[in-house]
């Protein structure tokens, strides 16, 4: 079977999640890859991916009886924290390779499955006029930021640096989730996400895009975990994730 991009959310990133399977794949005979039927495997994800994985989760499905995904989603910093406590799950997915990196020890090889950008979002129809990243540095403006423990955060500050501009934000968040919310229910007045979490946002708020040589680009690597109980199944979900052959970048 041909690979086929997911439609709509999928493709506001970068590198598209694709849906693949092959003649040879297991779940073809509607069997887990472990030869069992009904396997549920658990994928602990990036918050930002929370919109997109609901499509992946249900093409995959789809794709494969027999096999039901179930993921739960946080900050990459929080997902690091639950693996390392053990909490039974079979794949991770994180929204940078240094959180990725630092769990060596508790996952297979990792590889990267999608790429994201930033963006300026704002409260609908931009109030504050808002027009680049200069702007979230004026006194008057309630900006708020993710956590520099998370990766949206790092990314954020990383772009801000590069500029060399200040900004004091009116609270740090746990996830991108968090700081669009914010801007959404016009507790703040501005704030830096995912060009996903935007897309997601619809009409609520306002973008302002960060030029190319403004931006950071965000990998998202997903791994088996080692101690999956179901990691064959782990392993070709993420292959089946995997966009090796069928690059598309959007801009």
């Amino acid at each position: 079977m041909r690979r086929a991009a997911l439609p709509a959310l999928a493709a506001t990133l970068l590198v598209p999640l694709v849906a693949a399977c092959g003649s040879d794949d297991k779940k073809d005979s509607g069997a887990s890859g472990d030869g069992k039927k009904n396997t549920t495997l658990t994928v602990l994800a990036a918050a930002s991916l929370t919109d997109v994985f609901k499509q992946a989760g249900a093409a995959y499905e789809k794709e494969h009886p027999g096999v039901t995904v179930k993921f739960s989603y946080a900050g990459s910093q929080e997902l690091a924290s639950q693996v390392r406590q053990g909490v039974p799950a079979d794949a991770l997915v994180t929204a940078d390779t240094k959180t990725m990196d630092g769990l060596k020890s508790d996952t297979e090889t990792p590889s990267v499955i999608a790429k994201n950008r930033l963006t300026i979002v704002t409260g609908k129809g931009n109030p504050k006029h808002v027009k680049g990243l200069s702007d979230l540095s004026k006194s008057d403006l309630k900006v708020v930021l993710a956590a520099p423990q998370v990766p949206v955060g790092r990314y954020s500050q990383k772009v801000l640096d590069k500029q060399h501009i200040t900004v004091k934000p009116a609270s740090q968040e746990p996830n991108v989730r968090a700081v669009l919310t914010k801007v959404e229910l016009g507790e703040a007045d501005a704030g830096i996400v995912y060009a996903t979490d935007a897309a997601v946002a619809g009409d609520k708020v306002a973008t302002v895009d960060v030029p190319d040589e403004q931006n950071a680009i965000a990998s998202y690597p997903a791994a088996v975990l080692k101690g999956s109980k179901h990691s064959s199944d782990a392993a070709a979900f993420v292959k089946w994730l995997n966009t090796d052959e069928s690059v598309s970048y959007t801009h």
